[in-house]
């Protein structure tokens, strides 16, 4: 049992890791935060970042905050579909209100949100496995399946600012 415990500790604190680097990634654009392209998307690089670290935040605080007694396992099709493919495709979805950024994004806000985003990825391995978060066309996303999410969706937003940063 000590030995699973352990293997459960070190998959998780390796999903951390991951989702930190992408984090220390949207960290590094910000200075570009101003930069667009509109031949790749209406949005700045810093719509891209505070938009991205928005999500990581507002996941983290859902799960901290949910009953895990009130989690019904229904994951979507469309959720089984993307996670397993490992993609998102662009222009389909649209950010709901509370993780839309304001109209003007500021150096000083992204970097305060990098710290915070730091900070909650380390709370999420000491999380209930059914604490969860309600994601609009995805359903009830539990602990087990929010590493994955952060992971997709960050990394999708990482490559807009790739292309936006593009010649």
């Amino acid at each position: 049992m000590g030995l699973l415990i352990l293997r459960i500790n070190l998959d998780a604190m390796e999903k951390n890791k991951r989702i930190t680097s992408y984090i220390n990634q949207l960290e590094n654009h910000i200075p570009k935060h101003e930069t667009a392209n509109p031949k790749v998307s209406k949005s700045t690089i810093g719509w891209q970042v505070d938009h991205s670290l928005k999500v990581i935040n507002n996941v983290a605080k859902a799960l901290q905050t949910s009953d895990p007694e009130l989690y019904k396992n229904n994951f979507s099709f469309l959720g089984k579909f993307f996670f397993t493919i490992g993609f998102f495709p662009r222009g389909k979805a649209k950010a709901p209100k509370h993780v839309k950024p304001p109209e003007v994004v500021l150096e000083e806000d992204l970097r305060s949100q990098v710290l915070l985003a730091k900070s909650n990825i380390e709370t999420l391995q000491d999380l209930d496995k059914n604490a969860f978060f309600k994601h609009p066309l995805f359903g009830n996303i539990n602990t087990k399946r929010v590493h994955r999410f952060l992971e997709l969706h960050t990394h999708h937003h990482l490559k807009i600012i790739d292309d936006i940063l593009k010649p």
